[in-house]
This record gives C-alpha cells, sequence and structure tokens, in this order.
C-alpha cells in the first residue's frame, strides 16, 4: 500500500512539473484566483492554502501530498522579504495602520515557491505520513437562489497542513451557510481551519480553541468588512475529530448529527432566535425578536449567530457553542448540513434515508437516477447527491449542502442494519 501511495505521488508530482515548470509571469492570470486583492498579515496563512490547495485538488494531487506541499511552500514564503509587496492604504485618524500584501504577486511568490518543493520532492520525494482517509460523500446546489452561498471544507490532513507532528490523528470538517452575499462564508472556509490550528489549548480543550478560533475569525473578518465595506454574514458548523475524541462547534442554523447503531444521536442545539434563551439573550441586550415571515433579529436576520452581520453585533453573536464527546468506536457516520437541508428534513429521518441511499434503486429503463446518481456502496460516494435530491424534492429552495463522513465502511452499514429499506423512504428517495 505505501508503495502504490508513492507511486501515485511520483506520478502526480511528474504531471504537475510538466504543466507548471516555472511560476506565471508578472502580468499573466494566475491559475486559481486569489480570494482577495489585499490581505493582512493574518490573512495570509489562510489565503494562500487556499489557492495551493485548490490549484492541487483541480490537478488530482493525493490529499495528503497536496497538503504537505502546502505547509511546505508556506514555510519557505514566510521566509522570504515580502516588504516589496505591501500596498498603501488610508488610515482615519487615530487608528493604527495593519500592513496590508497585494495578493497576486505575493500569490505568485507562494506559488513559486510550491514549484520548488514538487521539484525537489520530485528528485527525491520524502517519507509520506500515514494518512488513512475516511469515506466522504458531499455535494452541494444552488437550488432555486440566485447565488450560491454555501462553501464546505474537508481536510482529513489537518496535521499535514499545519505540520503537527504530536502523534495525535485530526480531521476537521465544516459547512458554512452565508447570507447576504458569499463573502462571509469563504472567509470562514479559508480562515476558521487556520485559527484553530494555532490555539494553544487544541490538543487540551478543543471546546476552547473552537470558540477562541471562532472569535478571531470573526474579529479578522470584520477587519475585512470594514476596509472593503462587506455586510455579508455567515452560520457554520464544524467538528474537530482528535484521537477519540469528536468536538462539535456552531454558529446558528447549521447543524452536525451523529448516527450510531443507525439511531441519530442529537449533538446539538441550532441558534435561532425564537429559541428562548436566545431571545432572552436578545432582549437583554437591548435588541427584540420579531415575526416577518420568521422569526428575526430586529426585524432583520433570522439567525442569532453567525460570522460578519456587524450591523447587528451583538445581537447577532459569534461566540461559538461547543460540545465534545469520546466516540466509543460503534458510530455509523457523522453529516453536516446547512438549513437549506434540515428545513426540508427531519434529523430522525436521516439513518433510514441514508441507508435507503445506499441501495441501487431499481431502473427498468437502464437509465439511472438522472437527479441524483448512482450510489457507490464501496466508497459512500452519491450519497449525498441523493439526500440533497430528496431534500429539494421535499421542498427546499435554499442552497443546499450535505456532508457524509463515514466511521464505518458503507457496506458494512448495509449489512448491520438490513438490507431492505422502510417503504417511505424508498419512495421518497425515489420521487
Amino acid at each position: 500500500m505505501q508503495q502504490d501511495e508513492e507511486e501515485e505521488a511520483r506520478s502526480f508530482l511528474r504531471r504537475f512539473l510538466e504543466e507548471f515548470p516555472a511560476a506565471p509571469e508578472d502580468g499573466g492570470p494566475l491559475p486559481v484566483s486569489p480570494l482577495s486583492r489585499r490581505v493582512s498579515r493574518d490573512e495570509l496563512q489562510g489565503e494562500s492554502l487556499d489557492l495551493g490547495l485548490r490549484l492541487l485538488a483541480a490537478r488530482g494531487a493525493p490529499a495528503a501530498v497536496g497538503a504537505l506541499l502546502c505547509q511546505a511552500a508556506f514555510t519557505r514564503l514566510l521566509q522570504d522579504d515580502l516588504s516589496p509587496f505591501h500596498c498603501q492604504q488610508e488610515v482615519a485618524e487615530g487608528e493604527e495602520p495593519v500592513v496590508l500584501l497585494e495578493s497576486d504577486p505575493v500569490q505568485r511568490l507562494f506559488l513559486d515557491k510550491l514549484i520548488d518543493v514538487a521539484k525537489a520532492w520530485h528528485r527525491r520525494l520524502p517519507p509520506l505520513p500515514a494518512c488513512p482517509l475516511p469515506r466522504c460523500s458531499v455535494h452541494a446546489i444552488k437550488n432555486t437562489r440566485r447565488k450560491m452561498e454555501d462553501k464546505h471544507v474537508m481536510l482529513p490532513e489537518f496535521n499535514q497542513l499545519f505540520g503537527k507532528q504530536d502523534g495525535v490523528p485530526r480531521a476537521f470538517y465544516a459547512v458554512f451557510d452565508g447570507h447576504g452575499g458569499m463573502d462571509a462564508a469563504s472567509f470562514g472556509a479559508a480562515h476558521l481551519h487556520v485559527a484553530l490550528s494555532r490555539q494553544e489549548t487544541l490538543q487540551s480543550d478543543p471546546a476552547a480553541a473552537f470558540r477562541d478560533a471562532f472569535s478571531q475569525t470573526d474579529e479578522l473578518f470584520r477587519a475585512k468588512a470594514k476596509r472593503e465595506r462587506l455586510r455579508s454574514g455567515s452560520t457554520a458548523v464544524a467538528v474537530l475529530f482528535q484521537g477519540q475524541d469528536l468536538t462539535v462547534s456552531w454558529l446558528g442554523d447549521s447543524q452536525a448529527l451523529l448516527v450510531r447503531g443507525g439511531l441519530d444521536v442529537p449533538l446539538m442545539e441550532p441558534h435561532k432566535p425564537e429559541r428562548e434563551d436566545e431571545k432572552q439573550r436578545i432582549e437583554d441586550l437591548g435588541g427584540c425578536v420579531t415575526f416577518m415571515g420568521c422569526w428575526r433579529v430586529n426585524g432583520t436576520y433570522a439567525v442569532s449567530r453567525a460570522i460578519g452581520d456587524f450591523d447587528q453585533k451583538p445581537y447577532v453573536s459569534s461566540e461559538a457553542d461547543c460540545a465534545t464527546l469520546r466516540l466509543q468506536g460503534d458510530e455509523d457516520y457523522l453529516l453536516l448540513a446547512c438549513d437549506g437541508f434540515f428545513d426540508a428534513v427531519k434529523p430522525c429521518e436521516v439513518p433510514d434515508l441514508v441507508l435507503t441511499a445506499l441501495r441501487p434503486t431499481p431502473d427498468p429503463d437502464g437509465v439511472g437516477d438522472a437527479a441524483a446518481g448512482p450510489p457507490d456502496v464501496a466508497t459512500g460516494a452519491g450519497v449525498a447527491q441523493r439526500l440533497v435530491a430528496h431534500a429539494k424534492a421535499a421542498g427546499s429552495s435554499d442552497n443546499i449542502t450535505v456532508m457524509l463522513v463515514f466511521l464505518k465502511p458503507p457496506e458494512q452499514l448495509l449489512q448491520s442494519h438490513g438490507a431492505t429499506a422502510p417503504p417511505d423512504s424508498q419512495d421518497a428517495l425515489q420521487q
């Protein structure tokens, strides 16, 4: 197996260097667009890693190799003098100046470092750490909305991306549901895991680490929103597998659901303005919760906690809730999804729907299910797509993102929980 992984890595490096023998020249387009025109030093790591991972994933890089390449390239980037990339900025009277970097030239330098590392590894491949990747299935659609404002992150190679070598296995997954634009969701997807990796309490108290990471991500976005006049917000749900522990942290109404032994296990309670404790918190701050088609904070946002939404802070809070539980080894899978899914699907319906989605459906015409596609029981691929199709058919008009992280082989789930699905769920997925 190790030999196969090394050969896959060498094959990728060869293809990559054939396409990129050198970094793109100044004036030419970058192969992947940076998220921002200008970045602060605090934002540089998240923006660079995001660009590198997108570039490498689009070219079929093995996940662990891509993470290690990006980590090594960014380490080299920080060793250079970045002052030539500083840009002029207007600073209001009484404010401290913030150093901003021009994204295009600094990311060209990052790509140059990435190519240098790839060349060195092509000549002599370093030992690749064992990184067994869980089977995952993810699917996202714009649905009937004008724009797609959801983002998601799948990072089973968390340790490799951040150079952590303490022997504790880690994996990070998150779903961000933007509103009022996609800036907040994109920012959270690029920076939350970076902020989490920097927390000193990551191993000893992951819940505290998550709370601080959310707070710091929100503050970073506040600075960006101010200088670029952005007004968007985003809910978020993120999980960290660390050793035998699972920590879930969230803002707003995106949700994580654990399934164990074929039964749903509640992990969290989403933040909604009508939730009694949230309503009380908002009113204690001098705000109000009113019904305008749905319950809204001060007549505006339909969520009570989020990244961004600075025109309604502190009523819309950026203080995340967290929960940690010890995994027992009998868990089936973890599902993360935005409210576009959970507004149409009850958590208790998920186990039957997933089992049904794993089974091949009758196809007398031999044309397959064009909306959802056939499942792959060995990998779990296609399951999220079928769940998204079900939520849409059940009436959801919102953006929908569904992510499943299988903690048991999908075929084992079918063997453990029976070969036939309840008629209602089978019919629902065929509609």
